[in-house]
C-alpha cells in the first residue's frame, strides 16, 4: 500500500507540478491514514470502503482534531482515491458519498499600524544581525511574502533600481511585487554592511538573507527570531510570520486598495481567499463605530 503512496507523490510532482510543501502535506495525511488501515488489518486499497473512511474521520474527531484539519484530510483522501481508481488500482471510490465538514471561517489576527512600526523598529541596528532583522521585517511587511517565499529569496530576485522583487509562490507561480522606500533602504544597508560580514567565512552567492554562519535562513530561524523581537517590542499577541502578511493585506484594503490588486500581491489563486480580509476591515469599522458613536 505504501508503494502506491510513493507513486502518487511522484505523480503530484511530475504530472501535477505541485509545490514541495503541498506534497509534504499530502504525504503526512496519507501516512497517518495508512497507519490506521494497517491497525485494522487492511492490506490492500481494494479493501477500503466507505465505512472504514467514516470510522477514520470519526477517530480524528474523537481525538479533538479541528474541522480545518479534518477538511484537509477529506480533501487529501478524496484526491488519492480518485487517483487509485483512475489508475485502475481499485474499482470503486469510497469517498464518493463523503462530504467535507463545514470549515469555520476564522478571521486572521493582524497588528495595528502602530504595533507594526514598533515591531519593525525593535531590532538593534548597531549590530549586524539587527540590520538583517530590520531588513527582513521591512520586506515581510512591505510585500506580504509567505515565510517560504522569504527564505527562498535569492540575490538575483532583487531589482532595487526599479523597486521590484521577484518571488516564486505556491504552485511554482512567479509574481512581481513592488518594494517601498523603507524596505529598499534597509535591504541596501543590509547588503552593504551586514551581509558581507556574515558571509565572510562562508561565502554565499545565492540566498538573500543568511544566518550568522553565512547559510540561508530556515523557517524555524525566522520564527525564532520573530518571537524574540515580538517579546522585546512588548507586543502581547501571538505573532507569526503570517501575521505580518495578514497585516499587509488588511492595511492595504483599509487605505483604499481594491481586492484584485491585493489578490495579485498576495499570490492568491482564488479571490475568495483574499475576501477574508474584507471581513476584518468591516469588523474594525464596526468596532470603531461602537466605540465612538454616542448612540451606538
Amino acid at each position: 500500500m505504501k508503494d502506491q503512496i510513493i507513486e502518487y507523490l511522484h505523480y503530484l510532482n511530475i504530472e501535477r507540478g505541485l509545490a514541495l510543501n503541498t506534497r509534504v502535506s499530502y504525504e503526512r495525511d496519507l501516512t497517518q491514514y495508512t497507519t490506521f488501515l494497517e491497525e485494522n488489518q487492511i492490506t490492500s486499497w481494494q479493501q477500503v470502503d466507505r465505512f472504514l473512511v467514516v470510522t477514520y474521520l470519526q477517530k480524528l474527531q474523537t481525538e479533538g482534531k479541528s474541522s480545518a484539519t479534518i477538511t484537509r484530510m477529506v480533501s487529501s483522501l478524496r484526491r488519492f482515491h480518485q487517483y487509485l481508481r483512475q489508475e485502475r488500482i481499485t474499482d470503486h471510490d469510497p469517498m464518493q458519498h463523503i462530504d467535507s465538514p463545514k470549515k469555520a471561517q476564522k478571521l486572521p489576527s493582524t497588528l495595528s499600524l502602530e504595533e507594526v512600526e514598533r515591531l519593525i523598529e525593535t531590532p538593534d541596528t548597531s549590530k549586524l544581525l539587527g540590520i538583517r532583522d530590520r531588513a527582513i521585517l521591512e520586506v515581510m511587511y512591505a510585500t506580504g511574502l509567505r515565510v517560504s517565499e522569504l527564505i527562498g529569496l535569492k540575490l538575483g530576485n532583487l531589482h532595487l533600481s526599479i523597486g521590484l522583487l521577484q518571488t516564486i509562490g505556491k504552485g511554482d507561480k512567479e509574481r512581481i511585487i513592488p518594494l517601498g522606500d523603507y524596505a529598499i533602504h534597509w535591504i541596501e544597508r543590509y547588503l552593504e554592511e551586514a551581509r558581507p560580514a556574515l558571509t565572510k567565512k562562508t561565502p554565499n552567492e545565492l540566498h538573500l538573507f543568511v544566518n550568522n554562519h553565512g547559510h540561508g535562513l530556515s523557517r524555524q530561524g525566522i520564527w525564532k527570531n520573530l518571537k524574540t523581537i515580538v517579546r522585546e517590542a512588548g507586543i502581547n499577541k501571538d505573532v507569526t510570520p503570517h501575521t505580518l502578511r495578514h497585516s499587509f493585506a488588511t492595511h492595504l484594503l483599509e487605505n483604499g486598495a481594491d481586492l484584485r490588486t491585493v489578490q495579485e500581491l498576495l499570490g492568491h489563486a482564488d479571490i475568495s481567499t483574499t475576501q477574508i480580509y474584507t471581513h476584518i476591515t468591516k469588523k474594525r469599522m464596526t468596532d470603531v463605530y461602537k466605540q465612538h458613536f454616542p448612540r451606538a
